[in-house]
């Protein structure tokens, strides 16, 4: 009889610690941001990601005419840096046109801002660089 007592609370204490054991969670948290929105004259670099205007980047930001990135999807040189026009920013104050994502750059666009003034210099990140 005195074994049937040990069995049996020996059965109590397994089923009480396995309810008591929270189930194991095998989530996997995987981020995609996709591929870099397709905009004539680059792209902010930070979200919504929406289309920068004509202006907003500087001739370092292109190669052969194509936007090198900016943000999560930045595909220039490791320590690249180059000049925003920060007029052309909507923290700024800008309110005009942008271009939608997918248009064509507008004709004789060549990567080249003629008389482009930056007002600050970012890295491919997104970041002030002094």
């Amino acid at each position: 009889m005195r074994s049937i007592k040990i069995l049996a609370a020996s059965a109590v204490a397994s089923l009480c610690f396995f309810v008591a054991t929270p189930p194991q969670s095998l989530a996997q948290v995987t981020v995609g941001i996709g591929v870099a929105p397709e905009c004539p004259y680059g792209y902010y670099a930070t979200p919504p990601y929406t289309c920068a205007p004509y202006g907003y980047y500087g001739p370092e930001w292109f190669s052969s005419g194509v936007f090198i990135g900016a943000g999560p999807w930045f595909h220039g040189p490791e320590h690249f840096s180059g000049s925003v026009d920060y007029n052309y920013h909507p923290d700024h104050g800008y309110h005009g046109a942008y271009p939608a994502r997918g248009e064509k750059p507008r004709e004789g666009w060549n990567g080249h801002a003629e008389n482009f003034h930056g007002t600050a210099h970012h890295d491919g990140h997104g970041h002030d660089v002094k």
